[in-house]
């Protein structure tokens, strides 16, 4: 559930690169704009992070739309990316691709900086030099890294990641601020908080979950369950990206050099969390699926992990001024549909 406004004129069709489109968020924004009108270049490299197959099949539902195109490509790939943003023009863009996930950044830290930074600076270059109207991309509610103080606000410092992959996120907000301030090229960074729904990735911890107690495994229960997360259900990440993009990041008038502010500048940059701005404690997100599947969840408690937190939280109060969207569906109704889709996908 998403309250939300209409504030915005009637929308008009536009053309939109859209990278990581076989992603778990990629096909689910692309799905909001392609229902809307808008024509949809979809870009992915379909790596072998998780499995393929789903990902196939979400570029599937794409595909029924005559407005959407896909080209394999991987972000990384200078000259392909360059060819593409010249041949096409874009109007907006939704750069998504990433190699996501905290825990994999400790075993295979060059494909972080390939594809996270590498590529990042990619499509930055193809908004400078094919001039796009609006570049929105995907940061993380990692970049808070070692911050404790609640909840988590874009108006605070974030110097202190404790993953490799929370530092390319850091760096990607950086990164989009020098092109900003230098290029005129309006960016905006969107710091997501544990999204989770139908079709989601199969290392997170939804996914994890309910298949080992469909299986009738142990799920492993990190920092022995005393951890808190901001789960944040799909479609009200995809009303946040969508509204965001519809709305180029503007120089903040009231921008002060010398008391910065992280999340503004002089230059034409936004910085935004998409929180559900109500934490979950682990335990009883484990209890929420054990009543969707009806079965109980033999667990088993752990340490916590190395580059992991013990605690996330959005601040969602610029969110919700800049788009009149407040991310809110009950952590119990997300379950019960992302489990629905389990059940339905895999037959079980």
């Amino acid at each position: 559930m998403v309250r939300w406004r209409r504030t915005k004129p009637i929308h008009e069709p536009m053309k939109v690169l859209l990278t990581g489109a076989a992603g778990f968020i990629g096909m689910s924004v692309s799905l909001r704009l392609l229902e809307r009108g808008d024509e949809v270049v979809g870009v992915d490299n379909l790596n072998a992070y998780y499995d393929v197959q789903l990902k196939l099949d979400r570029l599937q539902r794409l595909r029924a739309h005559a407005n959407f195109r896909f080209v394999k490509a991987d972000v990384a790939d200078r000259p392909g990316i360059e060819a593409l943003f010249a041949a096409e023009r874009f109007e907006r863009v939704v750069h998504l691709a990433a190699q996501a996930g905290v825990r994999y950044s400790l075993e295979n830290p060059h494909a972080y900086i390939d594809s996270n930074v590498v590529g990042f600076l990619n499509v930055l270059e193809g908004c400078r030099r094919n001039p796009v109207e609006h570049l929105v991309y995907a940061s993380s509610s990692s970049v808070y890294g070692g911050n404790t103080r609640m909840p988590f606000s874009e108006h605070d410092s974030v110097d202190h990641p404790v993953s490799l992959y929370a530092a390319t996120k850091k760096a990607n907000e950086l990164m989009a601020h020098t092109y900003s301030h230098l290029y005129g090229v309006p960016t905006t960074g969107l710091r997501f908080f544990t999204v989770y729904g139908p079709w989601g990735r199969p290392d997170m911890a939804l996914f994890l979950f309910t298949k080992a107690i469909l299986e009738g495994r142990p799920i492993d229960v990190f920092n022995h369950g005393d951890m808190q997360r901001d789960f944040t259900y799909i479609d009200d990440i995809v009303e946040g990206v969508v509204r965001v993009l519809d709305r180029p990041a503007e120089p903040d008038t009231g921008y002060l050099p010398e008391l910065p502010d992280p999340a503004t500048s002089s230059a034409p940059y936004r910085l935004f969390n998409i929180g559900n701005h109500h934490p979950v404690p682990l335990l009883e997100f484990i209890r929420c699926i054990e009543s969707a599947l009806d079965r109980p969840a033999e667990k088993r408690f752990l340490p916590l992990q190395e580059g992991d937190v013990v605690a996330t939280y959005a601040d969602v109060t610029s969110l919700q001024e800049w788009t009149d969207c407040t991310p809110a569906t009950p952590i119990a109704a997300g379950v019960e549909r992302f489990v629905a889709w389990y059940r339905s996908y895999y037959g079980v």
